[in-house]
């Protein structure tokens, strides 16, 4: 196997569509390196859509399918030896998700599974962090997206319960998310937290990402359950243009971030975690390190794996 073996992955999110272009090598002194070569990110909004109408409109598959385009060149340049996109709650969610898939692969030669909660949360599960093998803690891994919130419990590096709720940043800012999710969330992570202490949670996705940095967190460490809420707090106290000159936002966070910090806050609350660790990786880093051990176990029997034909749109 080469040295550094190319890999190219996209997830299709509720808020924003991703690619992330990738390189890996496994080393026996650090292990499974991964290094990010390009990460392309367009606030396309499909779960609007998707949570307000039940579908995607003409407007958002279009803007979709030449997203997928443009991606597929870029794929095609880069030459990876393998490709994997997914799509989440907003496609799960929209009556015509499947429809819009074939059209992209029809278009553009690119293939997208539409993945549930559970496979969602296989895939981030890829990202190991140490706390996630700590006998001395449990660590509680929550990853807020813009239709659901995945939530898995660790102890002594085995999983102990994971669950999807419907409950995301893009339904929470159209008023979409059900009082009985709450309390299904609230007495869930109750319930499976009790009897493990300390608990500390592991954040994923772009929101809790910027909070972090907001919250002036250093690569390795964490920050508080206090801090996080000190930095809601501050967001809130203006509204969204000054929110995005103050903080430096982009307009497709700076409406999101708020609902965003309010899942992981209750989420931490009721998980009763103090503090929360971001190592800043997310699907698309799961879905590279997939496409990595399924590529070794076909090399260790013999078969090959290619990845598919992508047309230009």
């Amino acid at each position: 196997m080469d040295s550094m073996t190319k890999y190219a992955a996209i997830d299709i999110g509720s808020n924003a569509v991703r690619l992330l272009l990738a390189m890996v090598s496994a080393e026996e002194e650090f292990g499974l390196r991964v290094k990010k070569i390009s990460w392309m990110r367009m606030p396309i909004r499909l779960g609007e859509d998707a949570f307000l109408r039940g579908m995607i409109s003409d407007e958002r598959a279009c803007k979709l399918t030449k997203t997928m385009g443009g991606f597929a060149k870029l794929i095609d340049a880069y030459q990876p030896v393998a490709v994997k996109a997914c799509a989440t709650s907003a496609m799960r969610s929209a009556g015509n998700g499947r429809q819009v898939c074939r059209r992209i692969r029809e278009q553009t030669g690119i293939d997208i599974e539409i993945i549930n909660g559970r496979q969602e949360a296989r895939y981030l599960f890829q990202n190991r962090h140490q706390i996630m093998t700590s006998p001395e803690k449990a660590a509680l891994f929550v990853d807020v997206g813009g239709g659901s919130t995945e939530i898995t419990l660790f102890c002594d590096g085995r999983v102990q319960a994971s669950r999807s709720f419907n409950l995301g940043t893009i339904r929470l800012l159209n008023n979409r998310a059900r009082q009985q999710d709450w309390d299904l969330m609230k007495s869930w992570l109750k319930k499976i937290t009790r009897g493990h202490e300390p608990v500390e949670a592991i954040g994923s996705g772009g929101n809790i990402n910027k909070l972090f940095k907001l919250a002036k967190g250093r690569p390795g460490t964490w920050v508080s359950l206090k801090k996080i809420k000190k930095i809601r707090d501050e967001l809130a106290d203006y509204a969204l243009e000054e929110r995005m000159k103050r903080f430096y936002l982009k307009p497709d966070r700076a409406d999101v971030i708020i609902p965003a910090a309010r899942i992981y806050i209750k989420a931490m609350t009721w998980g009763r975690c103090e503090k929360i660790h971001v190592p800043m990786q997310g699907l698309a880093d799961g879905m590279i390190r997939v496409l990595h051990d399924q590529r070794v176990q076909a090399q260790s029997i013999g078969t090959q794996m290619h990845a598919p034909a992508i047309e230009s749109a």
